[in-house]
């Protein structure tokens, strides 16, 4: 609190002398125990008392009563905000009482709140200021920091006062009521601000006018704002705006009083002179000039703080402050439009919708839409949409999605209530967002749309029509114009993206069934002209995605920001649509497909629609119309006009799979008129390669129109197979030996070996996935099959023609995939699968093919495309291939080595296929760490050999071999990978031993080879050292010395600097070592007057004595226990606690075969 200095004024000149010295500033600690939590000042709620009295203002009555009763306190002003509105009305109704006797403590009192909303803990001096003709005062306002004393002080006048606040220095660290996490910052806003409503509220009809109480806090709070403390700014600030609003407020009920007032003068007037009162007409006057002066009174004081505050504020440099400027700003121009809604303020709103943080533009939009939702307020907003339109409309390309919604929103209203403020060209640009990856935008535009465009009238009639005609005519002309605005907008192909823009506004005329149904069966002679080609394959699609939309809702691919949740009521809503579309297109769809029966995209499109139909529904039993149907769907497959294309075949192969489904009366239907189709296309297939397959010597011998007509049928089979079980027709021993018919001369054409083997692959996942296995002689036929299916697909993968191979290669992958996922989920209470593993030749044969297909080109870009979108489909083919052979990896059909020829390139082609790699990558390390470490070094020394070989050669550069940078680039990325260092510990020390073993392994030092052929290798194994632990790198350091040891190395000769690079990347990190004696012992021998350092007695001490190996995740280790690299580890005894460097199965040498495991334990020491 602030003490009463106008006590002091009342004592002796003695008095007064005496305590000048103990207390010259009177000057109050205001301590954190004064704020405390929200949680203790509501558990002392029910103690305190508000009418009690306030920190300076207390009687003595009160302060005796409070002697007697210790547990009554005394309640602040910023007390009172813990203890809701109503409380806060009576002690502020107390305050006002106090202020009318002791007007000074009072206010200090108030001055002392604004203080500690702050979130200020220190100290608050206020002193008597002479006048403010002073000269002295204003040069005793500052505002600085002792950084010494490590405090900040603020010296201002809030006249009659002259403050001074001490605070610490980390004040402005941020952390101040407003800014405060979770609920208790917005709760505080909001009670900050109710306490500014409610004084001024209950201060408007006496103590606001006094000239004293105002303009004390608006001096305060100017002074306040202004500082660069971000607390003081920010919090007075919003009470200053605040404050603003409700002088509006209060300037409002003032301008409601004179105009009763004026009113009850004119009834004076109008009354005869008898009944008229001269004295009362005087008093209304005189009350109407008193309410016009302190309406007078109430505008300066709101001109005081918009120019002094205002001003200077809503360019500050905290955005939360801009933010509350725009929007208190659109407050005043809404309430008060004659004093602020005109051009003079409208600026400020234009000019920061350029601000650069999304929530003050925000607030600007918002605040705008407000005065163009209000029609009286539209004609004083003309020159501000004139000047800011532009600006507008590009706001609706804003990055943050909330701005550019509202935005779209406010050029809605805009668009609504004035016709010239939006050129034509300015909506074509609108309207462009139906097709945005943002639904509240596209919503947001297709209202505008539907407003503009689709709302139009039908042309009059020339005769009488009834009201059903003359809605259909309406929503026949509102087809017919979205038809238009589609065709002329070109932007997008894909109309059910439209469809789900407009389905918020013109879902009624979407889901118009009947009349959509009824223009595309409209004849051009009935009804005036009818509908182009064109506009009827583009309703068709409007029909199809309108069905859609009604029946999934609006989750559309590549469009976000629609409702996760659905409510009960848009459930209900959402079957009632499924339920009135299946009873209606169930009858209508059969005439349809008959009418648009010669276009097959348009059949394709029409064949989706029953796949939304509802079972449940009352036409579920309509069996003749699901007859019809049925038989219209067979007709438009076999129809022989022309082979189906690929996309009717899907169509109808997913409809006839949904209406199989359940046990609805038409899923009886579906199944016997599939069983009947897909019968008669298998007894015509077998006839045809009866003739054109001779059984002794297999061999495709057929014309032209057989072979277009086995094409056509096995199109129709693969695309069935595909969605249905079809194992019963036994289509794998009627089309394998046209898989060995293609080897000879005579063998079948590609496109035709392109079906059979899709629909052979199909056979294998079916036969996988069927269920259990009976018996052994099942499990034996399907492995048969199995192999018989890889062994003619491996053939395949060398065949001439692309498509072939890469049939081949993706039916391989699919089959063997799922074979390891059948052994997987297998039912142990039936008979389990066989094993089959594919041979080594077709897995070299795969190999092979994905480095042959998938990396090619420069940088793996592949050839160059004629287009744009060739080149992305290419890469996209590209992408499915290695994401096909990655799958055999990490599922085990492949050894993990294999994995090392895809490693190679995840540098080289980064770009394309550096996540499928990585993701590679992760999942090994996940099935075998030490198995994934093996596989990253026999990568690198794969590529490294290759380097050698290509350098020995003498010949030009091979496009595969990369460079000695490129490999240390990739051994840089692939350390990266290995994230935390404790769990992959063991996976580093085995890079390291396998590097170490690569370079000195197997070599012997003569004059004529000094060096190891490979030690340039340790300059890319160094790449490795910084994710050793600090004991490993001791360690690793170790077995290189064992293996340099008997060698006669001189780190000075350039020959040696890839050792010696190696060798200072281990002892970078290893902690006090010194480099200079390491590299002095190199020799073995050590010069003459020196003698070994202690640790290097100590490795040979400990070298000679026996073993002692251990996990280097152990984490219970003594000191004395050191690790060895030596090979008499191998001979250890096998209780022993070792660590096996990589499973028995998986151990590879550096040339990709297997070897045993007797001689991968890695012991290492922590």
């Amino acid at each position: 609190m602030i003490q009463d200095p106008t006590a002091a004024s009342r004592a002796t000149e003695q008095q007064k002398n005496s305590r000048d010295e103990a207390n010259s500033s009177r000057a109050v600690n205001q301590s954190e125990d004064e704020l405390g939590n929200a949680s203790r000042r509501k558990s002392v709620r029910q103690r305190k008392r508000p009418h009690e009295g306030f920190e300076n203002v207390q009687s003595k009555g009160a302060k005796a009563g409070r002697r007697k009763r210790g547990h009554v306190e005394a309640v602040t002003l910023f007390d009172v905000l813990t203890m809701g509105r109503s409380a806060m009305q009576a002690v502020i109704g107390d305050w006002i009482e106090a202020y009318g006797t002791h007007r000074d403590s009072s206010l200090l009192d108030l001055i002392s709140f604004f203080i500690q909303c702050c979130g200020c803990k220190g100290v608050v001096t206020a002193e008597m200021c002479q006048g403010k003709e002073d000269r002295d005062v204003m040069s005793k306002m500052v505002e600085e920091v002792d950084e010494v004393a490590g405090l900040q002080y603020k010296k201002f006048l809030a006249f009659p006062w002259i403050l001074t606040v001490t605070w610490p220095m980390d004040t402005d660290s941020g952390e101040y009521p407003l800014t405060q996490p979770g609920p208790y910052g917005r709760w505080f806003h909001s009670e900050f601000c109710d306490f500014m409503a409610v004084l001024v509220a209950q201060c408007q009809h006496s103590i606001i006018f006094d000239s004293y109480l105002m303009n004390t806090l608006i001096s305060l709070l100017t002074e306040l704002s202004d500082s660069y403390v971000r607390a003081f700014r920010h919090t007075c600030t919003l009470a200053a705006v605040k404050l603003l609003s409700s002088l509006v407020a209060v300037s409002l009920s003032l301008s409601v009083g004179i105009e009763h007032s004026h009113k009850l003068y004119r009834a004076q007037k109008t009354k005869t002179r008898r009944r008229r009162s001269p004295l009362k007409q005087e008093s209304i006057q005189r009350k109407i000039t008193e309410l016009r002066e302190k309406r007078a009174e109430v505008e300066t004081m709101m001109d005081v703080v918009f120019k002094g505050i205002f001003l200077k504020r809503y360019r500050d440099v905290l955005p939360e402050i801009r933010s509350l400027c725009m929007e208190e700003l659109g407050v005043w121009m809404k309430l008060y439009s004659s004093a602020f809604l005109n051009d003079s303020y409208l600026k400020y709103m234009g000019w920061m919708m350029h601000d650069k943080v999304p929530d003050v533009r925000l607030k600007c939009v918002l605040g705008l839409q407000a005065l163009y939702g209000d029609p009286p307020l539209l004609p004083k907003l003309d020159l501000f949409t004139s000047r800011f339109k532009d600006r507008m409309i590009s706001m609706t390309l804003d990055k943050d999605n909330e701005v550019a919604v509202q935005t779209m929103k406010l050029l809605l209203l805009v668009s609504k209530t004035s016709d010239g403020a939006l050129s034509a060209e300015d909506r074509r640009q609108l309207l462009r967002f139906v097709y945005s990856s943002q639904r509240p935008l596209a919503a947001a535009a297709g209202e505008l749309l539907f407003a503009r465009l689709l709302n139009t009238e039908a042309p009059a009639a020339d005769t009488e029509i009834n009201d059903e005609e003359a809605r259909e005519r309406q929503a026949s002309a509102r087809l017919r114009a979205l038809l238009h605005f589609h065709q002329e907008s070109e932007l997008h192909s894909h109309v059910v993206y439209l469809v789900d823009s407009l389905w918020d506004s013109g879902g009624a005329l979407l889901k118009d069934w009947p009349t959509l149904t009824s223009t595309l069966l409209q004849e051009p002679s009935s009804g005036g002209p009818g509908l182009t080609r064109a506009e009827q394959a583009l309703l068709v699609e409007i029909l199809v995605a309108s069905v859609r939309q009604a029946s999934e809702g609006p989750a559309l691919a590549g469009r976000s920001g629609a409702k996760k949740v659905t409510s009960a009521r848009e459930k209900k809503s959402q079957l009632d649509d499924c339920t009135k579309l299946t009873d209606h297109l169930l009858v209508v769809l059969p005439e349809l497909l008959t009418k648009f029966s010669g276009s097959c995209d348009t059949v394709a499109s029409l064949m989706k629609i029953p796949q939304y139909f509802l079972p449940e529904g009352p036409e579920a039993d309509n069996t003749q119309a699901a007859s019809r149907l049925m038989a219209e769907m067979g007709a438009a497959l076999d129809r022989p006009a022309g082979p189906a294309g690929p996309a009717l075949l899907e169509a109808a192969a997913r409809t006839f799979l949904s209406l199989c489904v359940g046990e609805a009366s038409w899923c009886s239907v579906a199944r016997t008129a599939r069983h009947s189709m897909v019968g008669r296309w298998v007894d015509h297939l077998t006839a045809l390669l009866g003739d054109s397959l001779q059984a002794e010597s297999p061999r495709f011998s057929a014309d032209e129109e057989k072979t277009a007509d086995i094409l056509a049928t096995l199109k129709k089979l693969s695309a069935f197979h595909n969605c249905h079980d079809l194992l019963e027709w036994n289509l794998f021993g009627l089309l394998s030996p046209l898989l060995s018919a293609e080897s000879g001369e005579g063998g079948a054409p590609p496109e035709v070996l392109l079906e059979v083997l899709q629909c052979l692959s199909y056979c294998m996942l079916w036969s996988l996935s069927s269920g259990t296995l009976n018996s052994r002689e099942t499990a034996e036929s399907q492995r048969l099959q199995l192999r018989l299916f890889c062994e003619r697909s491996n053939r395949c993968l060398s065949h001439p023609d692309h498509g072939v191979q890469q049939q081949a290669f993706v039916g391989v992958c699919d089959v063997l995939t799922a074979h390891a996922r059948q052994r997987q989920v297998w039912d142990p209470s039936s008979f389990g699968p066989l094993l089959y593993t594919p041979g080594p030749k077709l897995q070299r044969a795969l190999v092979a093919f994905v480095c042959a297909r998938v990396f090619v080109g420069p940088d793996c870009g592949g050839r160059s495309a004629d287009s744009e979108a060739e080149r992305l489909e290419e890469l996209h083919r590209r992408r499915n291939l290695l994401a096909a052979f990655c799958k055999l990896i990490v599922h085990g059909v492949l050894e993990m080595s294999t994995a090392a020829e895809v490693f190679m390139y995840y540098m080289k082609c980064n770009d394309d296929f550096g996540d499928i790699i990585k993701e590679t990558m992760n999942r090994t390390r996940q099935m075998d760490k030490l198995g994934s470490a093996h596989t990253l070094v026999l990568c690198l020394q794969q590529l490294f050999l290759r380097l050698k070989r290509e350098q020995g050669s003498g010949g030009e550069a091979h496009p595969e071999v990369q460079s000695f940078a490129s490999i240390k680039e990739l051994a840089r990325r692939f350390a990266l990978t290995f994230g935390e260092l404790v769990k992959f510990r063991e996976c580093i020390v085995v890079v390291h031993r396998n590097g170490i073993e690569f370079v000195f392994q197997e070599f012997s030092q003569t004059p004529d080879a000094p060096t190891p052929p490979y030690l340039s290798y340790l300059t890319i194994l160094g790449e490795f050292s910084s994710k050793l632990l600090k004991p490993d790198k001791k360690i690793v350091f170790s077995y290189l010395q064992k293996h340099t040891g008997g060698l006669a190395i001189d780190l000075r000769e350039e020959c040696w600097q890839p050792l010696a690079c190696y060798r200072a990347s281990l002892l970078a990190a290893a902690g006090g070592e010194d480099a200079v004696s390491h590299v002095s012992s190199d020799g073995g021998a050590h010069p003459p007057g020196r003698s070994p350092s202690s640790k290097q007695k100590r490795e040979v001490f400990l070298e000679n004595k026996a073993p002692c190996p251990f996990s280097p995740i152990d984490s219970e280790v003594s000191k004395g226990q050191r690790s060895s690299f030596s090979p008499s580890h191998r001979d250890a005894d096998p209780s022993s606690s070792s660590v096996r460097a990589e499973p028995p199965a998986r151990r590879l040498d550096f040339e990709g075969s297997v070897q045993s495991a007797g001689e991968d334990t890695v012991d290492v020491e922590l």
